[in-house]
């Protein structure tokens, strides 16, 4: 008797809404409508008009509580009936379990909107109490509760053993697969083959969590479906299920028509740009020529205007795309705005400094430049920074920000497919005569294999210092040749010549006259460990 009322109680005072119309219990009910409805095991069962005298709607349901609070299990195991009655002058229908009144519906507890008649909606009633009565009536058969608790082990047993069965094929995929990269049996590139493999593999373990999340899903509704205390649950999560496919159904079929234009968007968009490509593509060889685009910038111009075209499609598109207006798109955006504007400072300034020096040309790829203390072959010039070789065979990247903002000295800009200039600097004392300096050091130059004869070597004085005179020599380096290599070749010439007609180099500086001259004797250019050159 006790557990019946406990039961009865707390089912009575749970609040769910189920089915439309008028006296049917409302599918979003108010308050009022909520005070007015009848609840057993959380499923509505009717709401109730009708005012009998001072007695209200909302005072009925409490005194059908208080009824169903005192029904014993002898009672419960009773089926429910209707009985036609007339009360306060109106026809009703008094539905009565084991001879006792459970509820009074009458003519005035219907909408007229409802188009049932009175016996119909008395029907509906008796079939939701009647369900409710079979539950609590299991509730308290022990067979039923044995033979539930065993199917439900028995369901449980079989979710382990199907987990179990996706773990040991899970392990049999990822053992095959490495099988197959040892062995390279398969018709993937193996260069490939590790990865699409780790992939393969990690698709099926992911297949097989999803596989076991549906099977507890699935169990759990099952085995709540057994119990009449949880009954409810299980039909909740049934319903969640449907609930959920059917909104995932709907929302792509209501995002086709979107995705259709995106699609058409994007198809448009790759059909000009590539257009603008071969249009790019005949400038770059020289096939054809626009106004303010040279082909060294070619390759700027098409990722700027491929950047710009992706924009504004985007932009085009972006109205289109499934929960465009929804509040997780506008976070994202303002996310990623924000992202852009804290870390874009310094990119942006690269950036600009390297369409800078593209479109500028003051350099391009290949070129033997001087920037600050490094000096080399340009190898690439990126959108952040610039990567030079130097003479050590290093890559220094120098960001493009530093390039633009210091000079640059381009070596091989006047005359791209020619040899550079070549330029060495030797101080000479003034007791020397010019003219004999200048003779010694186009001797110098004539002497070296790495220079182009072709061109004369030229030779300047560019200051009258203190002790000496600063003399430079120009000459045209054989295209192709390292800049590094032929400056050391034509240093250790200069030496040698120098030392041929005893003339003396002043540097470093020195304090006093020497009484003889500086040189290095014929017979002692080949001192150990220095070795004599073969003679061809």
């Amino acid at each position: 008797m006790n557990k019946i009322q406990l039961a009865l109680l707390s089912c009575l005072l749970s609040v769910l809404s189920f089915i439309t119309v008028a006296a049917e219990p409302r599918l979003e009910p108010t308050e009022q409508e909520r005070a007015r409805t009848v609840y057993i095991f959380h499923q509505p069962v009717v709401m109730l008009q009708a005012k009998f005298g001072l007695t209200t709607p909302e005072e009925r349901v409490l005194r059908i509580r208080n009824t169903l609070r005192h029904f014993t299990e002898q009672d419960v195991r009773e089926p429910l009936k209707i009985i036609p009655v007339t009360r306060y002058n109106q026809p009703g229908r008094l539905i009565v379990m084991n001879g006792k009144p459970v509820m009074l519906l009458t003519q005035a507890d219907l909408d007229e909107g409802d188009d049932l008649t009175l016996d119909q909606a008395a029907q509906r009633v008796l079939t939701r109490l009647e369900a409710q009565r079979t539950a609590l009536h299991e509730q308290y058969n022990s067979g039923w509760i044995a033979l539930s608790a065993v199917k439900t082990i028995a369901g449980f047993l079989a979710l382990a053993l199907f987990w179990y069965g996706a773990w040991r094929s899970w392990r049999w995929v990822r053992r095959f697969y490495r099988h197959r990269i040892l062995e390279s049996r398969s018709i993937i590139p193996q260069r490939w083959r590790k990865f699409v493999g780790a992939i393969e593999t990690r698709l099926y373990a992911l297949l097989m969590f999803l596989s076991g999340a549906l099977g507890l899903y699935l169990w759990l509704r099952w085995a709540f479906s057994l119990f009449p205390w949880t009954r409810v649950w299980g039909t909740s999560l049934g319903d969640w299920a449907v609930r959920v496919l059917r909104d995932i159904a709907f929302s792509i079929a209501s995002a086709l028509p979107g995705l259709m234009i995106v699609l058409i968007i994007f198809l448009i968009t790759a059909f000009i740009l590539k257009l603008l490509k071969i249009l790019l593509n005949q400038v770059e060889v020289g096939g054809l020529q626009l106004p303010g685009i040279h082909p060294e910038t070619v390759g700027a111009t098409r990722k700027l205007i491929s950047v710009g075209v992706w924009l504004f499609a985007l932009s085009a598109a972006y109205p289109f795309l499934p929960g465009a207006n929804s509040l997780a798109f506008k976070g994202i955006s303002v996310f990623f705005g924000l992202m852009l504007t804290l870390g874009s400072a310094g990119v942006m300034n690269h950036a600009m400094s390297g369409l800078v020096l593209i479109y500028s040309r003051a350099l391009r790829k290949g070129d033997v430049i001087r920037v600050a203390d490094n000096e080399g072959l340009v190898t690439e010039i990126g959108m952040l920074a610039t990567k030079i070789l130097t003479r050590e065979n290093y890559i220094v990247t120098v960001p493009n920000a530093v390039v633009v903002s210091g000079k640059i000295t381009n070596l091989s800009a006047q005359e791209p497919d020619a040899g550079i200039n070549l330029t060495v600097g030797v101080t000479i004392g003034y007791d020397t005569p010019w003219r004999q300096v200048h003779a010694m050091l186009e001797m110098a130059a004539r002497r070296a294999k790495c220079i182009d004869h072709s061109q004369p070597p030229l030779v300047r004085q560019l200051e009258l210092m203190d002790w000496y005179i600063a003399y430079e020599l120009q000459v045209k380096l054989i295209p192709g040749q390292a800049l590094a290599e032929a400056r050391n070749e034509l240093h250790g010439l200069i030496q040698d010549v120098f030392n041929e007609f005893n003339v003396q180099i002043m540097s470093p500086n020195f304090v006093m006259q020497p009484e003889g001259t500086v040189i290095v004797a014929e017979e002692n250019w080949y001192a150990a460990p220095a070795g004599q050159p073969e003679q061809k």
